[in-house]
């Protein structure tokens, strides 16, 4: 009667010591890796950079200082990435001792040198002689402040460029104000002011007109 006792007993008991092993054992083994990210020449914070479990879909990205953390089995591998830096793989050592693993990962930057590329405002071979021959480019800075100021050129300008919102609030400003001066009224007309007439004379005897056509 005891020995069926005691072979129950054992047979209840060594699953759960198994399983009490079991769970101890990957205790034993999880570890949290976390430390810093630096550059390997100035030892400036790299922020951002994403640190994968190899061979899992499991990671985390340090923050803005560049610290990180992480929890993952003693013997994996992390994998380092971070854009304008060199992928780097760390071996976490499988006897270490605890549960804790600090590190101070330092990344090479990655420059890649790119082919020379001449960006020129021509689409075409045709357009680009066509520019060379007969373009006149102004030759100082002067000659361009003067071209860039040409009332002429302003002015052309100005029939496209809409006023601002200044500019519009006074000419409907302006445009209130004179109706209101003629208002119950006509306004006058310059074809009876003797003052126009007199200008349109002088004019015609400058010969204004004349210089304008």
């Amino acid at each position: 009667m005891w020995r069926k006792i005691y072979i129950l007993l054992c047979a209840g008991i060594i699953p759960f010591l198994a399983k009490a092993q079991e769970s101890h054992n990957i205790q034993d083994s999880l570890v949290e890796v976390s430390g810093v990210t630096l550059t390997a020449d100035s030892s400036m914070n790299i922020p951002n950079v994403s640190i994968l479990i190899k061979g899992t879909d499991r990671g985390t990205i340090s923050n803005n200082d560049g610290v990180f953390s992480i929890v993952a089995l003693k013997g994996q591998q992390l994998i380092f990435r971070a854009i304008g830096f060199k992928t780097k793989t760390v071996h976490i050592p499988a006897d270490i001792k605890g549960n804790h693993y600090g590190l101070a990962e330092l990344m090479t930057e990655d420059t890649t040198y790119l082919p020379e590329t001449i960006v020129r405002p021509w689409p075409t071979r045709s357009e680009f002689a066509d520019a060379f021959l007969h373009w006149k480019i102004p030759e100082t800075q002067y000659d361009i402040a003067r071209e860039n100021t040409d009332p002429r050129k302003l002015r052309a300008l100005s029939y496209y460029v809409t006023p601002d919102g200044a500019e519009g609030v006074n000419n409907t400003f302006n445009r209130q104000f004179q109706a209101a001066q003629y208002k119950g009224g006509f306004p006058p007309m310059n074809i009876f002011n003797p003052l126009a007439w007199a200008q349109f004379i002088q004019a015609l005897k400058n010969g204004d007109f004349k210089q304008q056509q």
